[in-house]
């Protein structure tokens, strides 16, 4: 059974996710005090987190930050803080989504399955088998076939691949690839994954690897089209 753990100051909204959670057989901790929140979870290991980002003691965001210098727990951010900076840089910390108030409890058990299922180990079915990644030759195989990537290609789907289900904003993307601080704008970041995802779509017709997040970013997790 997953462990969920839910901080949230507000009581009555705290209740009501535990109760639809476990509806939806999952265990449940609850906390409503951000400082005690990275003490607990170095004693108490989960399968994910559902973190109010405004909270006594400490902010949510902090907490996200501190969290991931130890731990790759999936965390879904909870906040009635709907601007673009807060959620982008919720999933730069390393966020895998969120959430926004007002929400539907149903949504929120949604939310929960889906990032735990894209957490899962990633295979694509049939005889193609799973892709592998050859880094001493930028090269991707799917079964006995093989594609050929540039450094920066490689090095896109190398960090989505290694994280799937994660949401890397193209900034973040930007510095994983460009760690030498040159200046490059989001469209080149745009460019290496349409060229990356057709390349991709050559070597896997009809299953899509890596996905765009309207309005966040790019995120890997298997996808078979049903049309083909």
């Amino acid at each position: 059974m997953n462990r969920i753990l839910i901080v949230e100051d507000e009581l009555k909204l705290a209740r009501l996710e535990a109760d639809y959670l476990h509806n939806a057989g999952y265990a449940t901790d609850c906390l409503d005090d951000g400082l005690k929140v990275v003490p607990w979870l170095k004693q108490n290991p989960v399968d994910l987190i559902l973190l109010d980002l405004m909270l006594p003691g400490k902010d949510g965001l902090d907490i996200c930050r501190e969290i991931r210098g130890f731990s790759s727990v999936p965390i879904i951010i909870v906040t009635a803080r709907i601007e673009e900076v807060d959620r982008l840089l919720g999933l730069e910390l390393g966020a895998d989504d969120y959430i926004c108030k007002p929400f539907s409890p149903r949504e929120m058990v949604a939310r929960v399955k889906a990032v735990l299922r894209r957490l899962q180990p990633q295979k694509v079915s049939g005889s193609e088998g799973p892709i592998s990644l050859m880094s001493e030759s930028f090269r991707v195989r799917a079964g006995h076939r093989e594609t050929e990537l540039t450094a920066v290609e490689f090095q896109l789907l190398q960090a989505l691949y290694d994280q799937p289900g994660r949401i890397f904003s193209r900034s973040k993307l930007m510095d994983l690839i460009y760690q030498d601080q040159r200046i490059v704008s989001d469209r080149t970041i745009d460019s290496h994954i349409k060229k990356l995802r057709k390349k991709l779509s050559d070597l896997l017709p009809g299953q899509e690897l890596v996905h765009s997040v309207y309005g966040a970013g790019y995120r890997y997790e298997l996808q078979v089209n049903s049309e083909q």
